[in-house]
């Protein structure tokens, strides 16, 4: 395991880890995910089987297994893919501060997965001390990731094994677990969390609810990266209003081609 500073605190305080660690430590991430197959009836009889069996208590009334599928299968690791990974970081210039922006998208997930810990391998290398940032994260975007190297047979690097990690071990910031200030009742999308903090709302094109079709009908898996794009400079500035420092304008974000 590396040796990583202790940025998780106990959620008593949540602003006080944010308000403390310098911004260059967020690696903020989003992902975007999909049903492996098109349809429940892409799947092979065995698959179908373990399908039923997942969502039988689940299912709401009157609605057919089959049907279930496109609504739900995008979301539970075993029977979904990643499709998109966007990767957002502050940098320091001679100018101010700059938010750097880079998507991993494509067809084939292991070669996206091997991409991914690439590319956190190398800044890895440059800084110790960063911690995974987003919303509702801790939930689904690091759990999922984790099941998906899994099954691509991929091993689980050290910076996301945190099963194994003690709770100040932990680097890991999440907008969506902290602005529930303990209040495990409250639910708070992207979305919502944007608009209560007059921050620029992220969902002026699709949503997530639209990127199954978006990827197996139009076949435009630019238009998700975009998507999973505006998610991420969304949560960099709910972490700059976190930090009571300006938000971002449209010059200080890059877009990795």
């Amino acid at each position: 395991m590396h040796n990583r500073s202790p940025f998780f605190i106990l959620p008593t305080k949540p602003t006080r880890m944010i308000a403390k660690m310098p911004l260059e430590n967020f690696l903020i991430i989003d992902i975007e995910t999909v049903s492996e197959k098109i349809d429940y009836y892409g799947l092979s009889s065995e698959w179908q089987h373990l399908w039923e069996e997942k969502v039988f208590r689940s299912l709401p009334e009157n609605t057919a297994v089959a049907d279930y599928y496109p609504q739900r299968a995008g979301v539970m690791a075993e029977f979904a893919k990643v499709v998109c990974i966007s990767i957002g970081y502050f940098r320091r210039g001679r100018e101010g501060n700059q938010f750097r922006v880079k998507s991993i998208f494509g067809e084939d997930e292991l070669e996206l997965l091997k991409q991914f810990i690439s590319t956190v391998d190398q800044l890895e290398a440059v800084n110790k001390h960063w911690s995974f940032t987003g919303h509702n994260i801790k939930e689904f975007d690091i759990p999922f990731l984790c099941r998906r190297l899994l099954i691509n047979g991929i091993a689980i690097p050290p910076y996301l094994d945190f099963q194994n990690m003690k709770p100040w071990e932990t680097n890991m910031v999440d907008t969506f677990q902290y602005w529930r200030f303990g209040d495990y009742k409250n639910y708070t999308s992207l979305k919502l969390l944007a608009a209560a903090l007059n921050v620029p709302s992220p969902k002026d094109d699709i949503d997530g609810s639209m990127v199954g079709d978006v990827y197996w009908k139009e076949k435009d898996l630019k238009r998700i990266a975009i998507y999973c794009q505006k998610d991420i400079v969304t949560v960099a500035n709910i972490i700059l209003r976190f930090k009571h420092q300006p938000l971002l304008t449209d010059e200080q974000v890059v877009f990795a081609k």
